[in-house]
C-alpha cells in the first residue's frame, strides 16, 4: 500500500514543497521484556553508525543488552526529530522473544504509553504475509493449485491475457500484470465498506502486463488470493486467520475484522499523520486481506518466530516444514542480479545473509518485517505516524540497514573496476520511465505519466543518476556500471541493473526497493519531456486569455472605446474565451481534487464530484469548436492583424492539448475506476 499512501500525500506536490519545525513530542521509552539497565550512547552515535558504508567487518554480539543500548541511542531521537508519536520494535532469536520495546506514545491525549504485549499496531501490507500463509495452508491441504488458472476458485472470471491465465503463483509474486488500483482502497465510514465479495467482483482491474513477465505490486491481487482462501475453506477470511493461523500461534491481541472490535477498543495506538496534529480514524481497508490487520508487537514475534522455525512455533505448526521452505525460496526474478520474489515474502540485500521482508503503510502506520532465515533472527517495527514529511520511511530505511550492518556485517570486498562499455550503457539508458506499478484505467494515470516519471541521464564518464532513486538526504543516487548493465552506487552499497535485451531497455531495478517495482521505458507519446512543458504553456496560454478577456473590457469601459467586433466575429471570440474559462476551471477542479490529502478521499463516495469535473471537462472538449472555428473566421478576415491570428492560433492549440490531456491521463472516462 506504499504508493497509494503516497498518492494521499500528493496534494502537498500541488500545494506546497517546504520545511516546517513541528512541536516536539515527547519520547518515553517503554522498556517491557527483557527488562535491562544500559549505558546510553552519546546522541546521533548509532544514526551515524547505521548509515555508514561500507559496513564493519566485525559484528556486534545480537544481545538483549546491546540491542537496547543501539534502539534507546537510535529511536527516541529519530521520532522525536520526525514529529513521530510513537513505535514498536521487537527482535526474536532462536525461537525465542530477544528484544521488545515501545517508544513515545500510542496516545498523546490519554498519554497512553506502547506495551508491546498489547498495543495494536496497523502493519498495513505486512498483512499479506498472514494472507499468503493462509494461501500456503490450503496448497498443503491440496484444495489450491499453485500453477492452476485462478478462475478455477472463483465465482466470476478474471479474462486472460494474450491467451494467459493467472495462477496463485502469480499472485504471490505480484507478477499477475495487474492495472493498479485504488477506488475503495481505503475508506472512512463503516457503512460504506463494502464486502470483499462484493469488492473484487466490481473492480476487476485491467491486465497491462502477461502473467508472469512483469513486477508490479498489485493489491487486488493479495485480496483476491483471501478471497479463494475463503472460498476453499467455506470460512470467512478474517475468521479462517484467526482460527488457523492466531490461534494456533496464541496471537491474542490480532484481528482481520473491521471495524476494530470493542475487545480491543483500548489497546489501539492511535495513528497520526504528525505527532503534532490530532489522530486520525480507524482506517478501514476494503480489500482487507491486502492490509487490514491490527496486532502486537508481541504477536508479530510469535509469528516471525513460526516462520523462522519453518512452520513451528512452541509444538504448534501452521505450516509444514517443507511448505514453509518452498514459501520462502525464490519464485521470480525480474533480474537475475538482484534480490527477487519468494512466494509472498521478498528478497532483501543483506550483507550475504539470506534475508526476507515485507513492509506495510497505511496513512498513519508504517512498519517494516525482516527474517534473516539461517540466522534465525527477526525484526519487526512500526510507528504510529507518517512524520514529517514522511520521515518514517527513512528511519525504517536507517534500522535495517544499521541493524544489519551491526549484527550481521558484510566481509570487506574489493571495488571492482568501472565497465569498459560504461559510456555506451549510459546512454543506452538516458531516456524518461514509468513505474511498472501504476493505473493505466483511470485518473491516477496523472500521478505516473504527468507527475511521476523518472528521468535518467548519464554524464560523460558513463555514471548514471536515476531521479526517482534517491537516499535518505533525499537526493538522487549516482551508479557507476561494473559489469554489462549492473551497477552500484557511488560511495554506498546499493545496487542497480538493467534488464537490456536487443539493445532495448525492458527494465531497471534497484535492491534499495523491493522486487515488485520496476522502471520501464515510457512511450514517445507520454513522454513529460514535452507533455509537460505543453502543459504549462498551454495553461498559461488559456489563463492569459481569460485574464484579459475582463480586462480589455474594462479598459474600454474605461476610456470610451466599442468593441471592434461584430456578428459571427464577435460571437466566436467570446465563445472561445468562454472555452478557456470552462478549460481553467476543469483544471483547477482536478487540482483541488488531487489536493485533498486523505487517501480515504478516493472512495465511490466521491463519484458524483468526479463526475461533476469530467461534465466540466466534457463542456470543454465540445466547446473547442468555437477556438477552431476562431482561427478559420480571423484568417478569413483581411482586417485582422498579426496579432489576432497568432492569438487565435495559440488558443486553439492549447484547447487542443487540454482535450489531448483529458483523454489520454483518462480524466474524461465512461467508467469511474481507479
Amino acid at each position: 500500500m506504499k504508493l497509494l499512501t503516497n498518492l494521499a500525500a500528493m496534494g502537498a506536490i500541488f500545494v506546497a514543497l517546504g520545511a516546517f519545525a513541528p512541536a516536539p513530542t515527547e519520547v518515553t521509552p517503554t522498556t517491557l521484556a527483557p527488562k535491562a539497565t544500559v549505558s546510553l550512547p552519546a546522541p546521533g552515535s548509532h544514526r551515524a553508525e547505521a548509515a555508514a558504508a561500507p559496513a564493519p567487518t566485525a559484528a556486534h554480539a545480537l544481545t538483549a543488552e546491546d540491542a537496547a543500548a543501539y534502539f534507546d541511542g537510535l529511536l527516541p531521537d529519530a521520532i522525536s526529530r520526525a514529529d513521530i508519536a510513537g513505535a514498536v520494535i521487537v527482535i526474536v532469536k532462536d525461537g525465542e522473544p530477544l528484544f521488545e520495546r515501545g517508544y513515545g506514545l500510542a496516545d498523546i491525549k490519554a498519554r497512553r504509553t506502547i506495551d508491546p504485549e498489547k498495543t495494536l499496531f496497523r502493519p498495513g501490507s505486512i498483512s499479506k504475509t498472514f494472507t499468503w500463509t493462509a494461501v500456503m495452508q490450503q496448497v498443503e491441504a491440496g484444495k489450491i493449485d499453485l500453477d492452476a488458472d485462478v478462475n478455477r476458485y472463483l465465482d466470476f472470471k478474471i479474462p486472460a491475457y494474450d491467451g494467459k491465465p493467472i495462477t496463485m503463483r502469480n499472485l504471490m509474486t505480484h507478477s499477475p500484470g495487474f492495472s493498479d488500483a485504488a477506488k475503495d482502497l481505503i475508506v472512512k465510514d463503516p457503512k460504506t465498506l463494502q464486502s470483499l465479495e462484493t469488492l473484487l467482483k466490481a473492480a476487476v482491474p485491467p491486465r497491462i502486463f502477461p502473467p508472469g513477465t512483469t513486477p508490479a505490486y498489485s493489491n487486488y491481487g493479495a485480496s483476491l488470493a483471501g478471497y479463494i482462501v475463503q472460498r476453499v475453506s467455506g470460512e470467512p477470511f478474517a475468521a479462517y486467520v484467526d482460527k488457523h493461523i492466531f490461534v494456533p500461534l496464541g496471537m491474542t491481541h490480532s484481528t482481520f475484522e473491521q471495524p476494530l472490535p470493542a475487545r480491543f477498543a483500548a489497546d489501539m495506538a492511535k495513528g497520526y499523520r504528525v505527532a503534532s496534529q490530532p489522530a486520525g480514524p480507524y482506517e478501514l481497508v476494503g480489500e482487507s486481506p491486502a492490509g487490514a490487520l491490527a496486532t502486537s508487537g508481541s504477536d508479530m514475534a510469535r509469528f516471525m518466530i513460526a516462520h523462522l522455525q519453518d512452520g513451528e512455533y512452541q509444538g504448534q505448526r501452521i505450516l509444514s516444514a517443507q511448505t514453509a521452505q518452498l514459501m520462502h525460496s525464490p519464485q521470480f526474478k525480474p533480474v537475475p542480479s538482484l534480490p527477487g520474489m519468494a512466494l509472498g515474502f521478498y528478497q532483501e540485500p543483506g550483507n550475504g545473509h539470506r534475508v526476507i521482508a515485507h513492509a506495510g503503510d497505511l496513512n498513519h502506520f508504517h512498519s517494516d518485517m525482516h527474517l534473516y532465515l539461517d540466522d534465525h533472527v527477526g525484526l519487526f517495527i512500526s510507528f504510529n505516524s507518517a512524520g514529517s514529511l514522511g520521515a518514517a520511511h527513512n528511519i525504517r530505511t536507517t534500522v535495517f540497514k544499521g541493524f544489519t550492518n551491526r549484527y550481521f556485517p558484510a566481509p570487506a570486498t574489493p571495488e571492482l573496476p568501472t565497465w569498459k562499455d560504461a559510456k555506451a550503457d549510459g546512454k543506452t539508458l538516458s531516456g524518461r520511465y514509468i513505474d511498472s506499478r501504476r493505473s493505466d484505467s483511470g485518473w491516477l494515470r496523472i500521478a505516473n505519466f504527468l507527475l511521476g516519471q523518472a528521468k535518467v541521464t548519464a554524464d560523460p564518464k558513463g555514471v548514471v543518476t536515476i531521479s526517482s532513486y534517491r537516499g535518505v538526504n533525499n537526493q538522487p543516487k549516482h551508479w557507476r556500471e561494473v559489469g554489462p548493465f549492473q551497477y552500484q552506487d557511488v560511495g554506498g552499497d546499493s545496487r542497480m541493473a538493467a534488464v537490456v535485451e536487443g539493445g532495448k531497455v525492458i527494465r531497471i531495478m534497484t535492491d534499495d526497493q523491493p522486487p515488485v517495482l520496476s522502471l520501464q521505458p515510457v512511450s514517445p507519446a507520454m513522454s513529460a519531456a514535452w507533455n509537460v512543458p505543453l502543459f504549462y504553456v498551454s495553461l498559461g496560454i488559456l489563463l492569459t486569455a481569460a485574464v484579459t478577456w475582463p480586462a480589455a473590457a474594462i479598459i474600454r469601459r474605461r476610456y470610451g472605446h466599442s468593441f471592434a467586433l461584430a456578428g459571427r466575429a464577435a460571437l466566436l471570440y467570446r465563445l472561445t474565451r468562454a472555452v478557456c474559462v470552462v478549460d481553467l476551471a476543469f483544471a483547477g477542479l482536478w487540482f483541488w481534487f488531487l489536493s485533498q490529502k486523505d487517501i480515504q478521499w478516493f472512495s465511490s463516495g466521491t463519484d458524483g464530484i468526479i463526475r461533476l469535473i469530467q461534465l466540466v471537462g466534457l463542456v470543454g472538449v465540445l466547446g473547442t469548436l468555437a477556438p477552431l472555428a476562431n482561427v478559420a473566421t480571423v484568417f478569413g478576415d483581411a482586417s485582422r492583424g498579426w496579432w489576432a491570428k497568432v492569438s487565435s492560433v495559440s488558443i486553439a492549440v492549447a484547447c487542443v492539448a487540454c482535450i489531448w490531456f483529458a483523454f489520454s491521463l483518462r480524466l474524461i472516462t465512461l467508467h469511474i475506476a481507479y
